[in-house]
């Protein structure tokens, strides 16, 4: 059961970090096309879909899974708990809140768009886009590592 919930993490995350990536994307392409009215409306249900459809179940997978996958390894490892191993899993934990944070951002971003309002330039979000790629490298890392 541990394997299949392991696997079924990872296709989250990864689902997860799709969005993460490709949504900051649409919103340089809105930003930088406000003009186009067409464009923008294609942009809008692009970034709603995105978000809702796959964003939303995608996180909560995740995060659901990454919980199931604390408990379990108590006896998938042997009666160690993953939680009394070290700090690598309490600093993973903390980063992929701070990546929920950055989530909800774009939802909110999203919501500014949506009512015309967001007034950001395409340059900040392919800024901000960089930033889930920070968190995968240093939650990988974390996993991979176990540097704490």
């Amino acid at each position: 059961m541990y394997s299949w919930i392991v696997w079924f993490h990872i296709l989250s995350f990864v689902s997860w970090f799709a969005v993460l990536f490709y949504m900051p994307r649409l919103f340089v392409y809105h930003a930088e096309n406000a003009e186009n009215a067409g464009f923008v409306e294609v942009v809008k249900v692009m970034e709603f879909k995105l978000y809702q459809y796959i964003g939303v179940p995608a996180m909560w997978a995740t995060v659901i899974s990454g919980i199931a996958l604390i408990f379990l390894s108590t006896a998938h490892y042997g009666g160690v708990n993953l939680l009394s191993t070290g700090g690598w899993l309490h600093a993973k934990i903390l980063f992929v809140v701070i990546l929920m944070v950055y989530f909800f951002s774009l939802g909110v971003i999203r919501k500014r768009f949506l009512e015309d309002k967001c007034e950001k330039s395409g340059k900040f979000f392919r800024f901000y886009n960089e930033v889930p790629t920070i968190f995968l490298l240093v939650i990988v890392a974390m996993v991979i590592f176990k540097p704490f």
